[in-house]
């Protein structure tokens, strides 16, 4: 069993930077593939960023790659998304999801999901 629990967002001028955090509770996570998904209103949930167990891969959606930094820390249990060069399209709740397999950038094979925390980037 794995919980996850974000942190770090909030609201922010176009431009600017945020670092979510996602802890995870449990002894499964430093074996665990880790994944960044967002959902803006209206929308579906959609793919953000993946890092494998071990932070050797990661995976990037195309509308964040060059901007966007996942990394863990298993030591801490923690994965992190560095978000710089934000836009107003990247407003959304973003999730934490854990995955026990490979990496993967599909929703329906993360098998542990946070609440989410809400980022607001204003124009």
């Amino acid at each position: 069993q794995v919980q996850l629990v974000e942190s770090g967002g909030g609201l922010v001028q176009a431009g600017g930077s945020l670092r979510l955090s996602c802890a995870a509770s449990g002894r499964t996570f430093s074996t665990a593939a880790m994944g960044w998904f967002r959902q803006a209103p209206g929308k579906e949930r959609e793919f953000v960023a993946a890092i494998s167990w071990n932070g050797g891969s990661t995976y990037y959606a195309d509308s964040v790659k060059g901007r966007f930094t996942i990394s863990r820390d298993n030591a801490k249990n923690t994965v992190y998304l560095q978000m710089n060069s934000l836009k107003p399209e990247d407003t959304a709740v973003y999730y934490c999801a854990a995955r026990l397999g490979p990496i993967s950038t599909m929703r329906v094979n993360y098998n542990y999901w946070g609440q989410g925390t809400q980022v607001t980037v204003s124009s």
